[in-house]
């Protein structure tokens, strides 16, 4: 199955332990590489949370984030820190003492201030037990989304490797004619030197001059990259980077192909080529 490397994914759950939510996405990367954003409570479990990542996903770049809120809980569960509650009552004077006009601090400013009152401690194994699960809910989604489109792009590099046969095959039928057009061609432009060269010596050098643009060879090979395109499409592993590798191979027999073109209907064939491989390349760099 082809996947592809672009996909995203969010997962979100509430509970007791509070509300946490997975935000995921994949985008196209000449390797794998995650990278997690997470909150305090749960950077300890990091490697595990990678790891999980790492199992599922072959090639693209994951950027994963976890968002954590602590459950809303009554005052009577909270705890006061009474040090940091000294400690600002502390800088409150000293601020009073470099500018007298300055407002009192208020208790309702003391205990909205960060740090002075402590949610209740959640249960760390627990809540990455959580986090774990709910993770695994949102990797489920990524890597469907990656195969759904993965099936898609694949539809597409097969419909243009088809029409690429179709154009190869239609060369390959059109070679006789074009060796016969070649022909002619030497034969009047070497007409005027009949009398000058010996004919078994005007014979060889039509011979190497046809061979020099003989494309059969590269019709062949043509033929066989794309059949292994068809046949690598169907495999269950990544395939990227064969593809990609087929993708090169491909425009450079198109090349050659143009290079030796001496009739219209080889070069219409080599730009017809290369404007397919080109559009089937830009499909493969996002399969994984």
């Amino acid at each position: 199955m082809v996947n592809s490397m672009t996909a995203f994914a969010r997962r979100a759950a509430e509970s007791g332990l509070g509300q946490l939510t997975w935000e995921m996405r994949s985008v196209n990367h000449r390797y794998r590489e995650v990278a997690i954003r997470l909150p305090e409570e749960l950077r300890a479990v990091e490697g595990a949370f990678r790891d999980a990542i790492s199992a599922k996903i072959g090639r693209g770049r994951v950027d994963a984030m976890l968002r954590y809120a602590p459950p809303v809980e009554d005052a009577a569960r909270r705890t006061l820190d009474e040090g940091a509650v000294r400690q600002l009552s502390q800088w409150a004077t000293q601020v009073r003492a470099i500018l007298p006009a300055a407002e009192p601090l208020r208790v309702v400013d003391t205990l909205k201030w960060p740090g002075v009152v402590s949610p209740p401690l959640v249960d760390e194994t627990e809540l990455a037990a959580a986090a774990t699960e709910l993770l695994n809910s949102a990797l489920g989604d990524l890597v469907a989304g990656r195969a759904r489109e993965g099936g898609a792009l694949a539809d597409i590099i097969r419909d243009k490797a088809a029409s690429a046969h179709g154009v190869v095959q239609s060369l390959r039928q059109a070679l006789p004619q074009i060796e016969q057009h070649q022909r002619q061609r030497l034969a009047e432009r070497l007409a005027d030197y009949r009398t000058q060269l010996d004919p078994d010596r005007l014979e060889q050098e039509m011979v190497i001059l046809l061979s020099r643009s003989d494309v059969a060879e590269e019709i062949d090979r043509l033929v066989l990259h794309l059949d292994e395109v068809d046949r690598v499409l169907g495999q269950d592993e990544p395939v990227g980077r064969r593809l990609d590798f087929l993708m090169q191979e491909l425009n450079r027999e198109a090349n050659t192909l143009g290079s030796k073109s001496a009739h219209p209907e080889m070069t219409a064939a080599s730009v017809d080529l290369k404007v397919l491989i080109e559009q089937m390349r830009e499909q493969v760099q996002n399969i994984e």
